[in-house]
């Protein structure tokens, strides 16, 4: 395979095999981009878009630049590649998507802000990203579905629960006596059948961009 993609839970392998022939690894941890340059071929493009945080080390953004050093062209979206790349971009890693350009221009700064927990055999995720949260709240507020001090609120509020509890229906619940019924049901509404998923939406600009350029 010409290119190595690090995915799980914003965007299955199933899904993303359909956007782009490539070889996709669980999510990414220390040592596994020099696993990859040590092999006989080396693959010509890197994507990270997941990465582990709390069950192994993060991978670190010295090896990231390790690839990019050895001419390898490393794309970051979504997660942990938005991390790293809003870090690495500067030395070369390339940044996709709404979620890279928010930690890049400083709009956000927290690793806890694309944090969740998930099933590591499924890949399923058992928590919402705060990135997320927020993207979907805003454009429930340009459509007019809710007020934007209902959407502060609610943002407000999913901040700070602790990441494995930060869920749409927890916030919900939190946020109910707060607001008036009407606009609490117009947001659990869009939540569970229109709200963008805006980790899945860069992860596929990410696929999209590395199917570019391999051309």
């Amino acid at each position: 395979m010409r290119a190595a993609v690090f995915l799980g839970p914003s965007l299955s392998p199933a899904l993303a095999s359909k956007e782009l022939d490539a070889e996709y690894l669980p999510p990414i941890q220390r040592g596994d981009i020099d696993a990859l340059l040590s092999r006989p071929v080396p693959p010509e493009v890197i994507g990270i878009v997941d990465g582990r945080f709390l069950s192994s080390l993060s991978i670190s953004p010295k090896e990231v630049l390790s690839a990019v050093d050895e001419g390898v062209r490393v794309y970051g979206s979504s997660s942990m590649g938005a991390l790293r790349a809003a870090e690495c971009a500067p030395w070369g890693m390339i940044g996709v998507g709404r979620i890279y350009q928010a930690y890049a221009s400083g709009a956000v700064d927290a690793d806890d802000e694309v944090a969740i927990v998930y099933d590591e055999e499924t890949g399923a995720a058992a928590s919402d990203p705060m990135i997320n949260l927020r993207f979907a709240v805003a454009a429930a507020v340009e459509r007019g579905l809710v007020t934007a001090g209902t959407g502060a609120v609610f943002v407000d509020a999913a901040k700070k629960l602790y990441f494995p509890d930060r869920t749409v229906r927890n916030v919900l619940r939190v946020v109910e006596p707060a607001l008036p019924a009407g606009e609490h049901e117009a947001l659990s509404r869009f939540f569970a059948a229109e709200a963008p998923d805006t980790k899945a939406d860069d992860a596929r600009l990410l696929l999209g961009a590395i199917r570019e350029y391999l051309g």
